[in-house]
C-alpha cells in the first residue's frame, strides 16, 4: 500500500521534473531559433537539441513508477 509520502513524492519527482524540463526548453527554444535563422542548414542539430530536454520528463516518469509500486 502507498503511503501519503510515497504518493507526495512521486507528485514532486514528476512535477519538478516538468518544471525542469520546461525551463530548459524555453532557454534552447529561444537558442534554436536564431541559430536556424543564421544556419538553415542546422536544423536538424538543433531539434535534436530540443528533444533531449524531454528526456528529464521520461525519467522523472520512471522515478515516480518506481516510488509508486516498488517502494
Amino acid at each position: 500500500m502507498v503511503t501519503d509520502v510515497g504518493l507526495i513524492t512521486a507528485a514532486l519527482s514528476v512535477g519538478f521534473a516538468g518544471a525542469a524540463a520546461a525551463y530548459a526548453e524555453a532557454h534552447i527554444g529561444a537558442a534554436s531559433v536564431g541559430a536556424i535563422l543564421e544556419d538553415p542548414k542546422s536544423f536538424s542539430k538543433v531539434l535534436i537539441l530540443t528533444i533531449v530536454p524531454e528526456t528529464i520528463v521520461v525519467f522523472g516518469l520512471v522515478v515516480s513508477l518506481i516510488i509508486l509500486f516498488v517502494v
